[in-house]
């Protein structure tokens, strides 16, 4: 069996509007209104907070930067005047002595040499004119004269400790070589005071590269915990937008169900208007136009009957009466797909044995039936779809399959019924013929059919043959 390239005359019905319709297109951009509504305004929030966390950490790591470092420097300057007070209070006894010879000046700076505090921690000795006096760091310097001497930045180094010293005492800071460095210069605060009688400077110092370290490392930590925090905002991110996208989802599938079942309604109202419709032209020809042809007919026979007595009658009143006789065998046969009256009044089954024998009847194709009587009355709309579906499907058996025979059996199946219609002839592809636009209108109005009652409707098909099975599950039935 195969279908119609266009609808039959008693098998439309209305489907749902394509995908592309104005409606179907304004409800898509409302959705993808509401959606962008809920959406934009997230991200921009996240956006905002991203950028406020981003400023508040730099900020925060700034200032935790300069706290760290103003606390560091005060702790180096008060362990600084400390180291400073212990090396004055070992020779303060040999310098208020009163005595300048050199050999009291030898053990004042043998004692300072001394006394030295980790692998960096050490005293060194210039007189004020800039000449190194003891180094117990560097030796080599000893004895050398280091006034102009001058750090990368082009700051005099001895010059600045010695003015800091002849005005009293206080820190300097400055870049000196390290010796666990390697001998790399490296920033150093020094502490320096000034023993005027001996014309002396005597100060220590500390390396402040530890404190760039220390900088990094809390860099360090704040990036990670700016990191782990922008994947906290990325993680709410998503999952909001994961809710937001799923509330989208069961709006999409709310909306499609509700249209679903609204788009069911409408096709079944539908097919009632035009069942009512062709009901309604079906006894207008029954009762009206086939009585107008019957009494015409009885007319034109009673002419004949009474023309024939005194002479033959004409032969175009022959022909006349053989015309009237086949426009009122149409008239019927129109009455009767339109609407047959065994469907309203003695249900489906007899319907669907009277369709097949006519249709065995007025063609070379066999025909047979085999239909179960319901165990109660089905409903209007069940009755009408598959009497329609079974219609269809003989038309198509007609047209298209080149059978030899065609059985339609009807059957009540789980509180439900099924209807088959099964024929020998050569098959088609119903898949091909289910997307091509402009062929398998038929097949597609019979799908639309059973749809809107709540069925479903199968065709398998082949070069055996082909079925088609209408289905109405007893859940589904609706009510009478």
């Amino acid at each position: 069996m195969a279908t119609d390239k266009a609808s039959p005359p008693f098998g439309a019905t209305a489907g749902a509007p394509p995908p592309g319709s104005p409606g179907a297109d304004a409800a898509a951009r409302l959705r993808t209104k509401i959606v962008a509504l809920a959406v934009v305004p997230l991200l921009i929030t996240l956006a905002l907070v991203t950028a406020v966390v981003r400023y508040q950490a730099h900020d925060l790591a700034q200032r935790e930067r300069a706290l760290v470092e103003q606390s560091y420097l005060e702790q180096r300057r008060s362990e600084l005047r400390s180291y400073v007070e212990l090396a004055v209070s070992t020779v303060r006894p040999l310098y208020e002595s009163g005595r300048d010879d050199p050999q009291m000046r030898e053990e004042a700076m043998r004692r300072l040499a001394a006394l030295d505090y980790g692998s960096d921690g050490y005293f060194f000795v210039y007189d004020l004119q800039g000449r190194s006096l003891m180094h117990s760091r560097q030796p080599e310097l000893v004895g050398q004269l280091l006034w102009d001497l001058r750090d990368p930045q082009g700051r005099p180094t001895i010059q600045q400790l010695i003015e800091r010293a002849s005005a009293g005492g206080g820190f300097v800071e400055y870049a000196w070589p390290k010796p666990s460095g390697g001998g790399r210069l490296a920033p150093k605060l020094g502490y320096v005071i000034a023993l005027p009688h001996w014309n002396w400077m005597v100060g220590t110092g500390l390396y402040l590269d530890d404190i760039e370290a220390t900088q990094a490392g809390l860099e360090r930590q704040v990036g990670a915990n700016v990191g782990a925090t922008m994947w906290w905002i990325a993680g709410f991110a998503a999952l909001g937008l994961g809710a937001i996208s799923a509330c989208g989802l069961l709006l999409n599938l709310s909306e499609h169900r509700t249209a679903e079942a609204r788009m069911r309604l409408l096709a079944r109202r539908v097919v009632q208007s035009q069942e009512e419709e062709r009901g309604h032209l079906a006894r207008e020809l029954h009762d009206g136009t086939s009585q107008t042809l019957v009494s015409a007919k009885l007319l034109i026979e009673s002419a004949v009957e009474d023309i024939e007595r005194e002479r033959p009658a004409p032969a175009t009143l022959g022909t006349a009466l053989q015309h009237l006789n086949e426009a009122l065998g149409e008239v019927r046969r129109l009455s009767h797909e339109l609407r047959p009256a065994l469907l309203d009044t003695l249900g489906l089954p007899a319907a669907l044995e009277h369709l097949a024998r006519a249709f065995g009847e007025h063609g070379p194709v066999a025909a047979a039936a085999d239909v179960a009587q319901p165990p109660q009355p089905l409903p209007r709309d069940v009755t009408t779809a598959l009497f329609r579906v079974a219609q269809e499907a003989l038309t198509n058996v007609r047209k298209h399959a080149h059978a030899r025979n065609v059985h339609v059996t009807l059957e009540c199946v789980g509180g439900g019924v099924q209807l088959e219609v099964r024929d020998d002839g050569r098959g088609f592809d119903p898949a091909a013929l289910q997307h091509d636009p402009h062929r398998g209108i038929g097949l597609r109005n019979m799908h639309e059919r059973m749809e809107a009652i709540g069925g479903r409707l199968q065709v398998r098909s082949g070069p055996g043959g082909t079925r088609v099975v209408a289905e109405v599950p007893g859940d589904r039935m609706p009510s009478a």
